[in-house]
């Protein structure tokens, strides 16, 4: 244990000499999480609306308006040609086109029925299928609006009304920052466990020192455990710093306990410095590390949850998925965070990081070798 301490503050001592490390371990991370948590929305705002009105009708006007009083939709240009529409559409001026027929009021009023054409740009995906989505729902609202005042006239059989009400749990606000703050946390620490813990070994190999390690009586679990701990430390102070940061600026809730936060985050970052040290041991320079350390993390950050639903992917990425320690840790703090879950409800997520803890470190330490060990 003496030996351990003194691997430690000498670990310490080259953090804290270094005056780039410093701020790269403790004020990169805040900045990026200020950032990423104010630009990674996926909210689609400010959809290019062009309309195309051929019946220039009350029930046409009343329609553009609520398409202009919508906080999705700007309404760039009025016209009465399809042809400029599309044109627009091609030159990228609009993303959606809504064209209203000449008879649209009238077969409303004679025919209980009238048809609209909306054409959209669909190069970006998301943007198209929410926004076409955004306008479905308007046009929904306008047509059960219209239905019910005409109902409410006396030469009308009036039926019953019905209101349904609704509820949104665990986030009622639908704040966006409430989602993604938790999830970018547990990147930053990622990138500080797994980049600083890859490169720190490594680091001894390209400068020589190892080898003057490797000749002394310190036995190969103490200089892991040495090398490895500071950063155990200083990602789990990040993880405090984050979620202080995320409650005073963001204002995210915190329906659970904390203690269940950080215990989750002692076990996930064994993981992870687990990763960093298999890595150092397959690498004699730092940049090869980094290249590594780079690759796994994308793939896994992607493949997360973070951004996109893991239920929207494939079959096998969800089955690969099951092996991806960032996923899980993902989940875990939007439910402690958000729905204010317990050790019994996130008991499977535990297990599986202890099946991994135990595997990768093991690897890892198989795969290190030290003269005399």
């Amino acid at each position: 244990m003496r030996t351990i301490f003194f691997i430690l503050r000498k670990e310490f001592r080259q953090i804290f000499r270094h005056r780039v490390m410093l701020p790269m371990i403790f004020l990169m991370p805040i900045i990026q999480l200020l950032i990423l948590s104010n630009a990674a929305d996926f909210e689609v705002r400010n959809i290019y609306l062009h309309v195309v009105d051929r019946d220039l009708s009350p029930a046409s006007r009343r329609l553009i308006g609520q398409f202009a009083a919508s906080r999705h939709f700007v309404l760039t240009q009025t016209s009465f040609s399809a042809e400029l529409g599309f044109r627009d559409l091609e030159a990228n001026d609009a993303d959606l086109v809504l064209e209203i027929p000449a008879d649209f009021e009238k077969k409303l009023l004679r025919e209980n029925e009238a048809s609209l054409h909306l054409n959209v740009n669909a190069i970006n995906a998301t943007k198209a299928g929410l926004g076409q989505a955004y306008a479905s729902a308007i046009i929904r609202d306008f047509n059960n609006n219209l239905r019910m005042e005409w109902l409410d006239m006396p030469d009308r059989q009036n039926p019953g009304r019905f209101d349904i009400t609704h509820s949104f749990w665990f986030n009622p606000d639908l704040n966006y920052k409430a989602f993604m703050v938790p999830g970018i946390l547990v990147m930053l620490v990622t990138l500080v466990g797994l980049f600083l813990a890859g490169i720190n070994v490594v680091k001894e190999k390209e400068i020589g020192t190892i080898e003057q390690i490797n000749v002394t009586p310190i036995h190969k679990s103490q200089f892991i455990v040495g090398k490895l701990l500071p950063f155990w430390i200083i990602a789990n102070i990040e993880l405090g710093m984050g979620l202080a940061f995320g409650k005073l600026v963001f204002h995210i809730p915190i329906a659970g306990s904390l203690w269940v936060v950080f215990g989750f985050a002692a076990i996930y970052l064994l993981v992870v410095l687990g990763m960093g040290l298999l890595i150092s041991t397959v690498t004699e320079t730092q940049q090869q590390s980094m290249f590594i350390a780079y690759f796994v993390l994308v793939v896994f950050i992607m493949m997360s949850g973070l951004f996109t639903p893991i239920e929207s992917m494939p079959g096998w990425a969800q089955k690969v998925t099951w092996f991806n320690p960032i996923a899980y840790f993902v989940d875990v703090m939007r439910m402690v965070l958000l729905k204010g879950s317990g050790w019994y409800e996130i008991r499977q997520h535990v297990y599986a990081m202890l099946a991994m803890a135990l595997a990768i470190n093991t690897l890892a330490v198989l795969n290190y070798r030290k003269v005399g060990a």
